[in-house]
């Protein structure tokens, strides 16, 4: 009993019969086949995809971890600066402290000539003169400049108004007019103000 050529119930085979038990065969044995190979290509498609998600990821946090360390380098930058510009700060104002003492040793000596009144003549005044002017020298190399406020508008924020002056020129009105005591400035910073008289316009009395 070839079952090949002989169904279950003992009749003979057809060739058409015998194809057509063959058909569910072989399509069960191409779906199989179709879907060893679509998973596959499933499997891939999802391993690529996992992949783009985690380079993604990770350009994200190279991105973040780029603009921390500018901002850091910033900080870093500006906190440099900071502590430059206050070292200098300091520096100018140990500059002013010394200044300030040759100041009033060239005040004494300036005192001295306007007292002596000998400045052109006298060999002692020339000798002074030339002391008052070395230690104006040296505080001029610090940085330092007098002022000059003769004839200019009076500033309180750079002179101090020791005197008045009576004056009838409404022009002149609020004016420094003479200088009691020079006032210094190191840069920006006006490390000795000035003593100065300030004229004051009085109209003239009517007659």
């Amino acid at each position: 009993m070839d079952r090949r050529r002989f169904d279950m119930d003992g009749n003979p085979r057809t060739p058409e019969s015998t194809q057509d038990q063959a058909r569910p065969a072989e399509a069960a044995a191409s779906q199989q086949a179709q879907a060893e190979g679509a998973a596959p290509e499933g499997a891939a498609d999802a391993e690529r995809q996992r992949l783009e998600a985690e380079l993604e990821a990770t350009r994200r946090r190279v991105d973040e971890l780029a603009r921390a360390y500018q901002a850091v380098n910033k900080d870093r930058e500006e906190f440099k600066q900071r502590l430059t510009r206050e070292r200098e700060r300091m520096m100018d104002v140990e500059r002013g402290n010394v200044a300030v003492s040759l100041l009033e040793a060239i005040d004494e000596l300036d005192r001295c000539l306007t007292m002596s009144g000998q400045e052109a003549s006298s060999s002692l005044g020339q000798g002074v003169k030339m002391i008052r002017d070395g230690l104006l020298s040296k505080v001029q190399s610090l940085g330092i400049e007098r002022l000059q406020l003769v004839g200019q508008p009076f500033d309180p924020n750079t002179a101090e108004a020791s005197d008045m002056e009576i004056t009838p020129q409404p022009e002149e009105d609020q004016r420094v007019v003479a200088e009691v005591r020079a006032g210094y400035r190191m840069k920006d910073r006006i490390i000795r103000p000035a003593r100065v008289k300030v004229a004051k316009y009085v109209p003239p009395a009517q007659a």
